[in-house]
């Protein structure tokens, strides 16, 4: 990366374990706070999924000091934004202030923490909310179940990865309360997250504030999480078919890929978006300009830390147009892409957008202490957010190739075919 986007970050790690990462920036009198957990869907136990993104509503529910509902309000109040979000291998809580509410941004992330209000109500009130928004995002939208589907195809019963973050809605109805307390009291410590700040705040003050708000939050050891070990490439192409009440047919390939700390990843990443990328990828090209068989296709990846990521291609297809067709097609261009590899100019498009989004990211606040907390949580280095860019741009075309043809290969592969039900 260029000096002139090299972002200065100061690291230090609190008595009670708590990181906190700092990003002065007085370009605008702005100040994001975001704190990440060592912990997602991956740290659920088997028969209690769903503990990790229940937390996510949770953490809303009211403190010893600010009633439910109040954290929103409250920031919204002055001017600011705040939320969380829940994913297979962290947790987050974030808000975006104006610089003279980052006191109030850190005392409100600190009274949730060191007093969180777990009772039965809370519980069935946001077991409820989650409830209903399974039915609304993944039960009652039209190839909403796509994931839950090929995470299940992509790792095998009991795995961490093989369920998704929302988890069963059995498991979350059959949690009690003891279960809910022993979760908070395992993975919502200060030694299993990051403090990110960014902004209009010098370091030596922004520590200090931490300290002050934060550091007195007790802390607790934590088991270390086994370590995960890679598995190999999928066999035998399974398969899952679907029917449902939708549109028109799709079809989904999944292949394991490396974790996303690895080079190969990047490499391989960049692969799949020659393949499917934007208009002028391989796919769109071939399956929805050429063959006119489909309304949008594509490829992309799912990076994960625990051991492996996952590698997607997917179509939509026109109607009346089968999967079958669809995955013919798909199929027919990753060979050709293994078979011929990437063009140089197809790898530095690809380059080119990569770029272009992570200078996106990292030109606001709230997204740059994201990828910053990231790469300090998952990486255990924060400043891998001033060397990303310059690795992806090191690939060469050799890398892009080799990746893809280890890792994405039409046999190791497995297939979603879903159909729209018949009238």
């Amino acid at each position: 990366m260029s000096a002139a986007v090299r972002f200065a970050l100061h690291s230090t790690v609190l008595d009670n374990g708590l990181r906190v990462v700092v990003n002065h920036d007085p370009t605008v009198p702005v100040v994001a706070v975001n704190l990440w957990f060592d912990v997602g869907s991956r740290d659920e136990q088997p028969g209690r999924t769903g503990l990790a993104h229940l937390f996510e509503h949770l953490m809303f529910e009211g403190s010893a000091n600010v009633a439910s509902g109040e954290h929103l309000a409250i920031v919204q109040s002055v001017g600011g934004s705040a939320n969380a979000t829940t994913w297979f291998d962290r947790t987050n809580y974030f808000e975006t202030v104006p610089t003279h509410a980052l006191d109030l941004a850190l005392w409100l992330e600190a009274d949730r923490l060191a007093s969180l209000d777990l009772t039965q109500e809370t519980l069935d009130n946001q077991r409820a909310v989650v409830l209903e928004e399974k039915r609304q995002r993944y039960d009652n939208v039209p190839y909403g179940d796509v994931l839950i589907h090929l995470i299940g195809l992509t790792f095998p019963e009991g795995h961490p990865y093989s369920h998704p973050t929302i988890g069963s809605m059995d498991d979350l109805a059959a949690a009690d309360l003891d279960d809910v307390r022993a979760f908070f009291a395992t993975h919502y410590a200060p030694g299993n997250a990051v403090l990110t700040i960014v902004g209009d705040v010098t370091v030596d003050d922004a520590v200090a504030r931490a300290a002050r708000y934060l550091g007195g939050v007790p802390s607790s050891l934590r088991q270390a999480r086994p370590v995960a070990e890679p598995l190999p490439p999928l066999t035998g192409i399974p398969r899952t078919e679907v029917s449902a009440d939708v549109p028109t047919d799709a079809s989904y390939a999944t292949w394991r890929l490396p974790a996303r700390d690895t080079r190969e990843f990047a490499a391989v990443d960049l692969a799949l978006a020659v393949l499917g990328d934007g208009q002028t990828s391989r796919l769109h090209r071939r399956l929805v300009r050429t063959d006119v068989i489909a309304e949008g296709a594509g490829a992309s990846t799912l990076g994960l830390i625990g051991g492996n990521s996952i590698g997607f291609a997917q179509a939509r297809a026109l109607a009346g147009v089968r999967a079958e067709q669809l995955e013919a097609a798909i199929i027919e261009e990753v060979e050709r892409f293994l078979a011929d590899g990437p063009s140089a100019v197809e790898v530095d498009r690809a380059k080119a957008q990569f770029e272009r989004e992570w200078l996106d990211q990292l030109g606001r606040f709230d997204s740059r202490a994201d990828l910053i907390g990231c790469y300090a949580t998952l990486y255990g280095d924060p400043e891998v957010v001033n060397r990303r860019l310059d690795e992806v741009r090191s690939l060469t075309v050799a890398e892009v190739t080799d990746a893809a043809r280890r890792y994405l290969r039409p046999e190791q592969r497995a297939v979603l075919s879903y159909r729209k039900e018949s009238a």
